[in-house]
């Protein structure tokens, strides 16, 4: 092997860990912007032609609008969430698709004002993606997640919301003396 046939086969070495390391960012910010509720930046992270197969094929969406609208409507300011996602196994098919695999860990809390008040779930699933590279930037094109288990529970008073970045603070009274 000649020096440049390794200096080429070096710098496809180093584009392909870059491309996996950007899908891992992008999967974060994935979850981040889902926790956040920031819809504008979650629909960032979606490709054009996104297609979902969420709880074990059970929601499907297409497109970034549709899924978009569909966390607005199922998880308000008073929905607590916690989305990790761990050990990702991703694999490049090309320069511009790849395939991963994540373990999630979730946790939501439904916090005083929901309909659900007190209830908390937790579990953890399998999420199963593909990516488009589109313009040099990484999106989900296919995601879903095949459940592991899931739990719920009513929090008692001794468990309670001290903060929460989606409830307005309420602010504190100082009486004068």
């Amino acid at each position: 092997m000649t020096v440049e046939e390794r200096l080429e086969a070096l710098e496809k070495e180093i584009q392909q860990l870059k491309d996996i390391e950007a899908i891992k960012a992008l999967k974060s910010r994935y979850f981040r912007a889902l926790d956040t509720k920031d819809w504008d930046a979650l629909e960032t992270t979606l490709s054009p032609d996104i297609s979902t197969s969420y709880s074990n094929g059970k929601l499907v969406f297409h497109g970034p609008k549709e899924v978009t609208n569909y966390f607005k409507e199922v998880m308000p300011a008073t929905e607590i969430t916690l989305h990790q996602g761990h050990n990702p196994e991703i694999t490049l098919e090309s320069d511009t698709v790849a395939y991963g695999k994540w373990y999630l860990q979730d946790i939501l809390i439904f916090a005083e004002g929901n309909p659900y008040c007190g209830t908390q779930i937790q579990g953890s699933a399998i999420y199963t993606d593909k990516y488009v590279k589109v313009d040099g930037q990484w999106l989900i094109q296919e995601t879903g997640y095949l459940r592991i288990y899931e739990e719920s529970w009513q929090r008692d008073k001794t468990h309670y919301i001290k903060t929460n970045m989606h409830q307005p603070k309420k602010k504190k009274v100082i009486k004068k003396k």
